[in-house]
């Protein structure tokens, strides 16, 4: 791996750690609205699933692990949050993968132009996989001053592809290296990042040798809580649990959005239809799940009777069963 110097090292941020007994207050606003820019990851899983197998197996470095970026598409959502004084905070959650075919993403939904104008507050990277992260460099074309809140497990390999590294031995290489301001937050507790908008970094192992996811809940005032995730790599009882367990707005849930990483690679198996009956029991009333979530495990939420969100099934997502690549999901009061 080679880095270039050029970058900002990353300042680390302490989460906010409510006292014993006490649940979290994170405010509230008035809606949030949620773009999948891309959920398709990659278009072809069995071929996916081959290289990861070919490059030494899902314990395998994915820094030293060649991918065919024919195959390589990308996962990345826009974040909407109006407040309850009507200014607009807008957090892009994640990066993609394939940079050429992000840029394109962003073209189509008109993302270049936010980023363009410095319209966006932050770029929030969930965790570092490459289908998360290695499109990077469509975003810095756009805004290379951008802000980036990462996970506080960003590994070193990590910062210095933002810095401008090169990987050659995976054959890929960022040509535009982050200007901008690089944040860490740190596991432990909640961070907030608006009225209403807070993110807890998970610290867990992940395959391909990457650790540690942060996701985001927006408390929508009179509604409750929404759960928002790339991955989801944690687990999405983990994810709904800890809001239950430490944030006040956790009392009443609302909605859900984004890979669930239940059955992303291969059919259910049992323990996975159980993760996915367990969601029944948290009474959400919008559930817009895609990416890594997988067909079957969406399949079934469909067959239990979920209240499920479609979508256009356009610009490559596969069908119209689950939220795809262009489609919007607004959280908001039923006023609204």
């Amino acid at each position: 791996m080679s880095a270039s110097p050029q970058g900002c090292h990353p300042e680390d941020r302490q989460p906010d750690v409510a006292q014993p007994g006490q649940a979290a207050v994170i405010g509230a606003c008035r809606s949030v609205t949620v773009t999948s820019i891309s959920e398709t990851g990659w278009w072809d899983t069995g071929r996916f699933v081959e290289e990861i197998a070919a490059n030494g197996g899902k314990t395998a470095c994915q820094w030293e692990m060649h991918f065919d970026p024919d195959n390589a598409a990308g996962s990345c959502s826009l974040v909407e949050v109006e407040g309850l004084r009507g200014e607009t905070t807008r957090i892009l959650l994640d990066a993609g993968w394939n940079r050429d075919y992000m840029a394109e993403r962003f073209r189509a939904t008109g993302v270049d132009r936010l980023l363009a104008a410095g319209a966006i507050d932050f770029l929030y990277l969930s965790h570092e996989h490459l289908d998360h992260f290695w499109g990077i460099e469509a975003v810095l074309a756009l805004a290379p001053d951008i802000t980036i809140l990462a996970p506080g497990t960003l590994s070193e390999a990590a910062a210095a592809w933002l810095a401008g590294g090169s990987f050659p031995q995976a054959g890929i290489a960022n040509r535009v290296p982050h200007r901008g301001k690089l944040t860490r937050l740190l596991p432990g507790g909640i961070h907030r990042l608006a009225d209403g908008v807070a993110s807890v970094t998970f610290d867990v192992p992940i395959w391909l040798d990457v650790r540690g996811e942060q996701s985001l809940y927006v408390n929508v005032a009179d509604e409750g809580l929404v759960c928002i995730t790339g991955c989801c790599h944690q687990g999405v009882v983990a994810l709904v649990d800890y809001a239950i367990d430490h944030l006040d707005a956790g009392r009443r849930l609302y909605g859900l959005f984004g890979g669930l990483h239940i059955a992303p690679l291969a059919p259910l198996t049992e323990e996975q239809r159980e993760t996915v009956r367990a969601l029944g029991r948290y009474g959400f009333r919008k559930i817009a799940a895609n990416h890594c979530t997988g067909a079957p495990a969406i399949a079934l939420m469909h067959e239990l009777g979920y209240p499920m969100v479609g979508g256009s099934g356009r610009d490559g997502s596969q069908g119209t069963d689950h939220v795809g690549n262009g489609d919007a999901v607004r959280f908001a009061a039923a006023a609204d």
